[in-house]
């Protein structure tokens, strides 16, 4: 399974505006600096991640990104879902009428493993990788 490069980058936008101090906003060319990347893209990660509801965006010279949900309740499959959305990975591409209910027992397994990566990802805290980021610098 592989997630986007967006994701990546979100997830790691995420932990370091969670790094910021309360009430201070990021802006995204000291974001794209810090990951070295160019602005613009990732303006289209952060605008994600404004209509998920995880960050507000304050427009002017003093503007920038920052968390608005708590940050101890954003997981890593919060910022997955902004960027990837909420389909399966998986999908059975053949019609299983030879089984009793006609469905596909491969996809039935992967889909279970999904269930098990997703509940275990959405345990995983944004807050809690920040913290660690912060204690190795």
């Amino acid at each position: 399974m592989k997630y986007s490069r967006a994701t990546n980058y979100a997830l790691h936008t995420m932990a370091y505006l969670t790094l910021a101090p309360k009430g201070k906003s990021l802006g995204v060319d000291q974001l794209a600096k810090i990951q070295n990347l160019s602005p613009t893209y990732l303006s289209k990660i952060l605008t994600k991640l404004v209509k998920a509801g995880l960050i507000e965006s304050t427009p002017g010279v003093n503007g920038g990104y920052s968390v608005i949900r708590r940050s101890q309740e954003i997981s890593f499959l919060d910022v997955i879902h902004a960027i990837e959305g909420e389909t399966t990975l998986f999908s059975c591409s053949l019609e299983h009428e030879e089984s009793k209910n006609g469905e596909c027992l491969i996809e039935n397994v992967m889909i279970e493993a999904e269930r098990k990566m997703k509940d275990d990802l959405d345990k995983k805290y944004i807050v809690d990788i920040a913290k660690q980021i912060e204690q190795q610098k």
